[in-house]
């Protein structure tokens, strides 16, 4: 495939994709100035690659303007722009956790507990969109928690975090056929450790909570995992960052995701969708083995 063409658009819906479906995206692409090669199915209704020549500038992220139009001739589609390539599974999963791999955020949740989520809330919206420096918001966050009992952390835990569909079958698939696959979580290792655990993932750095007598002081130890932690640990992984995929959602995760081969923004706030090759906005993390040319009869787990 990476001999005749030199752009991959993938197409995923679950269920929902026809070959007409195909044939819409081909015309949008023409439009675009590339030449349709024709196309794949990965799954039959859920993905499939349609193989373009020409015309597309990929030194802009997501393929330029073609990921805007063909999201805009889509309804309830999710669209990734690629170079095409020989082998497209990639070597190295660098994700992030609160609201990617699982379905929420662990200190708004422990807030809850406390009776202070809308405050906690309100700070970690403001960080997502890159609207305060996340070590001042996680400080000022951490502080609101100071004299909750320890055992509250895994009480919110099992009660509160949910994985986001497709996590493990993703982190497992790619574990399969020998990828790194490492979690870096701005949030806190008492929920972080756990999850990494459930889901497969053979590594996880996240920040730690400190507590004496059984309460947390209010206080987080440093240095803190944060926007260049995430984006030192993919470049330090030993794999060449053109084979890491790195997944998240906000501000916080630019750096990682500007620096993998696939940089994948994940229910994401628009600076972070931004900044991505793509943006998954309708499907769960099953997309990102589609992404990777892998179809269901692949998947682990």
């Amino acid at each position: 495939m990476g001999r005749d063409s030199d752009t991959l658009v993938t197409l995923m819906a679950e269920g929902a994709l026809s070959d007409a479906d195909a044939r819409l995206a081909s015309d949008v692409a023409r439009a675009a100035g590339a030449e349709p090669l024709g196309w794949d199915w990965i799954d039959r209704g859920c993905a499939l690659d349609l193989r373009l020549r020409g015309g597309l500038d990929l030194r802009l992220r997501g393929g330029g303007g073609l990921r805007a139009a063909l999201e805009d001739a889509f309804e309830a589609v999710d669209v990734i722009v690629q170079p095409a390539r020989a082998q497209r599974r990639r070597s190295l999963l660098v994700a992030d956790m609160d609201s990617t791999m699982i379905t929420c955020e662990c200190i708004d949740e422990l807030a809850d507990y406390a009776g202070l989520k809308p405050q906690v809330a309100a700070i970690t919206e403001a960080a997502m969109r890159g609207e305060l420096d996340f070590a001042d918001a996680l400080h000022a966050r951490v502080k609101l928690l100071a004299g909750m009992p320890v055992e509250t952390l895994d009480a919110c835990r099992l009660a509160r975090v949910r994985l986001t569909p497709g996590a493990t079958r993703l982190v497992r698939t790619m574990r399969g056929w020998g990828a790194q696959t490492l979690l870096v979580s701005g949030g806190f290792t008492a929920f972080a450790e756990p999850v990494a655990a459930e889901i497969g993932f053979a590594e996880v750095r996240a920040n730690v909570l400190l507590h004496e007598n059984g309460r947390l002081t209010g206080e987080v130890a440093e240095p803190i995992v944060d926007a260049a932690t995430k984006r030192a640990a993919l470049l330090g992984a030993g794999v060449p960052a053109a084979e890491a995929l790195a997944v998240g959602d906000g501000a916080n995760d630019i750096p990682m995701i500007e620096a993998a081969g696939l940089g994948i923004a994940f229910h994401a706030k628009p600076r972070a969708a931004a900044a991505a090759d793509a943006a998954i906005r309708f499907g769960d993390l099953r997309t990102l083995l589609w992404a990777q040319g892998v179809g269901r009869g692949d998947w682990v787990g």
